[in-house]
This record gives structure tokens, sequence and C-alpha cells, in this order.
């Protein structure tokens, strides 16, 4: 390529990148037009470490911290002093921290909408907690405009538990979980009544939400996180906790009686690494943080939701539940915690720890399968204004020969400087519909669908917390893959759907298991021999 070809490309890349709509092309084609429920299928899990309680009291406390380190972070948002991320020296957009609080999906007959209810006069000031099925809106801040301390949310968090032990109360937060087309019929049916109407807005216009869930069941310790994953990404199903959600909440924490915690979260207002850095926060939070005994101001008990069940919406609920559960047995999840090295391992080598764990997929990949397979791997657009996702298409003839690939960074390195395809395919195509003028032939290509068939959905989400975000496949015949690499391990989420024959998310993590260690043998005998 001539240098005057070079700069034309480049031109036209960044060119693209800056078309105002663009950002809202993105929103729309990758999550608001789609139809498919948003549990499991576009909304990932978080799992934090197993906490050391086992009853409703620790259960209480954890979960009293945990909204009292999420209102220090929001305090830094509404001060605008959230300090900026930089890469490589280059400022990036902030732009996500600030849709993430006080936001939710609203489905729509044919595009559903996000609404960010912190723009506005007064913004809300409460948080809605969900227990046994049960909704309450919790203010958290008093009179002054002072956050509750952590022993006034436990004394609110127990008055809201002590008001829900009702366990055969109808579990509306499930109707979230339906296909969009459904749940938008069933939505508009249930906002008829003034009543809902009400209760669906306080908890679409909440800062964020707490599910308090109930125990479980009991597995082995070898399954635990795994069971965890699935806890977070569906709720396990409608006996368990998939009621316990309003799934078009942007943020909902969930927090086990048994221990179990982490949270779920609406993709569309962002990506993973700012919901983990908020996570990061979070956690540092509840470690420094001690119960201080204040005086305690009589608070007003918690308002407890109310919902009017006529019998099209509880036959809608029936419906929800029998899909949820099909949805939750669809999904295969394992969590792999890989002990033997972490990324200090590759960077030892000189390597990048992201393109070695890339080149150990796809060796896992081809062992399982004898092919190569199209490969995705999200890189972040931050550098931009308002910027999302640009894809890595990190499966090359050079990636099988591993020699180049393993640390040759130019392909991350050029997609995150804009110069990846995918999000130009989508300003080109977006276009032409734009301007009413016939599709170009390339999008109307086979080749091109194949091309976007990726049988493997990765992203690197890391965080300084132990923990591992999970995510469902891209389509039906693949794996969605998600990892976060530690100093001396690293923590891998591998999911696939049990209807699919050929897929298998136990033997994929199985044979990346053996890849990491034949290629951390292979560098060691290489390394020997210079």
């Amino acid at each position: 390529m001539s240098v005057e070809a070079g700069l034309w490309r480049d031109e036209l890349c960044n060119n693209i990148l800056l078309i105002p709509e663009l950002s809202d092309w993105w929103m729309q084609s990758a999550y608001l037009d789609s139809r498919m429920p948003v549990a499991m299928y576009t909304s990932p899990g978080v799992v934090l470490p197993k906490m050391h309680f086992q009853d409703r009291q620790g259960q209480m406390r954890f979960a009293a911290k945990l909204i009292a380190g999420v209102l220090d972070f929001k305090s830094m948002i509404d001060s605008e002093t959230l300090p900026v991320e930089y890469l490589g020296g280059k400022p990036l957009c902030m732009d996500q921290y600030y849709q993430v609080l006080t936001s939710c999906r609203i489905p729509g007959p044919k595009r559903d909408v996000v609404v960010n209810y912190a723009i506005g006069k007064t913004p809300p000031s409460h948080i809605t907690v969900v227990h046994n099925f049960q909704f309450f809106v919790l203010d958290v801040y008093n009179s002054d405009g002072s956050p509750l301390t952590v022993d006034q949310i436990y004394v609110q968090l127990e008055k809201i538990w002590n008001s829900s032990l009702q366990t055969n109360k109808e579990p509306v937060g499930i109707l979230t979980s339906n296909h969009r087309n459904t749940w938008g019929k069933a939505y508009n049916n249930l906002i008829k009544d003034k009543t809902n109407k009400e209760s669906v807005r306080a908890i679409q216009k909440s800062i964020f939400t707490v599910c308090l869930d109930a125990p479980m069941p009991r597995v082995s310790d070898e399954m635990y996180h795994n069971k965890v994953a699935a806890q977070m990404l569906h709720g396990g199903g409608s006996r368990w906790n998939s009621g316990n959600r309003w799934f078009d909440k942007t943020l909902q924490f969930i927090v086990g009686e048994d221990g179990s915690c982490g949270l779920t979260y609406e993709h569309a207002p962002a990506e993973g690494p700012p919901i983990v850095f908020l996570v990061d926060h979070v956690v540092d939070y509840m470690k420094r943080t001690e119960m201080v005994r204040t005086p305690m101001i009589p608070l007003p008990m918690p308002q407890k939701l109310r919902f009017n069940i006529t019998p099209e919406i509880k036959k809608d609920i029936e419906k929800a539940k029998q899909n949820m559960n099909i949805m939750a047995h669809e999904l295969d999840v394992r969590v792999l915690n890989f002990t033997h090295y972490g990324r200090k391992f590759p960077k030892s080598h000189k390597m990048s720890p992201d393109a070695f764990i890339q080149m150990a997929l796809q060796l896992a990949y081809y062992r399982m399968y004898q092919t190569c397979c199209p490969t995705y791997e999200s890189a972040s657009l931050r550098m931009f204004r308002l910027g999302r996702t640009e894809a890595v298409l990190s499966t090359t003839t050079e990636s099988l020969q591993f020699t180049k690939a393993m640390d040759d960074p130019s392909e991350h390195v050029q997609a995150i400087h804009g110069h990846g395809i995918e999000r130009h395919m989508l300003g080109l195509k977006m276009m032409a519909i734009e301007d009413l003028t016939s599709l170009p032939e390339i999008f109307m290509d086979t080749s091109f669908a194949v091309a976007a068939h990726f049988n493997l959905y990765t992203s690197q989400v890391g965080s300084k917390t132990d923990c591992v975000m999970c995510f469902g496949p891209m389509v039906p015949d693949g794996y969605g893959i998600c990892y976060n690499p530690m100093d001396d391990h690293i923590n891998f989420a591998v999911t696939a759907f049990n209807s699919c024959e050929e897929t298998n998310a136990t033997k994929l993590s199985q044979f990346l298991e053996d890849s990491l260690l034949d290629m951390k043998t292979l560098l060691e005998q290489v390394s020997k021999t210079q």
C-alpha cells in the first residue's frame, strides 16, 4: 500500500468513527434492535469471590456495605471528580460511567430505548431492593442530602426482609426475562393499571437494584463457581431466583443468603471495563469501611411496591416462567480457575498476556475440532468520543503457526485506534439505509455472513478483584469466553448452548487448560535452547 493510500484509508476510518450518529447506530444495532431476551443472550454477569456468611444477618451486613460502596462511587459521578483514564498517554472517553447508574431499558414494539433518569432537575434518590420476588423503594439519602450510613442501610434492609417473608408472591420481575416482543406486549398490559405503572416507574428510576437471593441448591466445591455464574446470568430458573430480578435495570447487584454474590447488568449503556472498575471501587471500599455507630435517626419504612395481578398478567408470568426454565436449562456455564500461572508468565517472555491467551483459545478450539474458526475479541474504542468497542479478528493464517501472533500486538493496536473493520462496515451500512439507497452488494454476500459468524466470542475484562465476567455465546454453535488475567492465575468463564450437539463448555475448558500448560512448556523449552 502506498503512503497516499494509507493516509486516505486512515482519514476515511477516522471520519466514519466521528459520524455523530455512529454511537446511536451501534447501540441500536448491537442491543436495542435485538428481540432476543436480555437475560443470558446480551446481559453479562460478574462472579465475585464467595463470601463467608451463611445467614441473613451476614447477607444484610454485606449488602449494606455494598450499597454504601456504590453510593461512594456515585459521589464521584455526581461531582464529576471521577479520574479520567488514559491509554498510551491519551485520555479515554468516560461517558459510559455516567450511563450505568439511574438508567433502565424500556421495551418497545420494534426497538427498545434506554432512559437515563439522572438527567433532570430532581434526580432519583432511591434504590430498589427485591426479596422473595417483592420490590421495595429504599431511599438512600438523608434529608440533608448525605448518604445513609452502613448501619442505617442495614436497619432498612432488616425492615425489608421482615416485610417480605411470604414466598408465594407472583414473580412480576420474571416478565423482563422474556423475548423482547413478548415482554413489550406484557409491559403495555402491565402498566395499564395505575398502581402497576407507578411501581414499574419506581424500579426504572432507581439508582440501581439489589437482589437479596434465596440460597441456591448445594453443589460440590468444584461446581460452585459454575452455579454462581449461572445465578448471575439468569437466576437459576423460576423455582429459584429468576423472578428476583428486573433484567431491564442497568445494574443489579446480587447477594445470596448462602454467600454467593456478584451482579448482572443490561449491556446497552456500557461495556465491561467500566462495570468492573466500579466493582473494584466497591470491593476496596468494603475492605476499608468499618461499622460506624452513629446516632440512629428514625427512618421511614421502605415503600413496598404493589402490583395488581389480573388473569392476563398471571398468564404472562406463567409463560415467562416456562421460557426462563427452558433458557436456564439451555445454557452450559463453566468457570475455569487456571492456577498454574498468570499474566506475569507471558510478560516474563516479553509477550502480550492477551495475545498469549487468544492463541491458547484458538489452539484449544483447533484441538477440539481440528479446524480454526472466526474469532471475535472486543477492543475498546474509548479513544474516540462515545466510543464503545471494535472487533479484533484474531484468527489468521499466522495464528495457526503461533510464531508471529503470540506476541504481535499490531492487530489489537490497529483496532483500538479505529482501524478495525466492524464499526466502519456498520457505519457504511447505516449510511446507505439512512440515505434510502440500495445496500452495497458486500452486505448481501454469503461470505460476509460467514465471516461474521463468530464461533469464539471472547473478551478480556481485567479487574483488580479476583472475579470473572461471563456472557452467553454470540451464535447457536459457538462459545462465549471471558477472562480476567491476574498476576499468578487466570479466571475464565466459558458458555455454550446445550441444544447444540457440537459444543461442550466443559470439554473446551479442559482443552484450554491443556493448551495453556503446553504453551508454557514450549516457551520454557525454547528459552533453554537460546
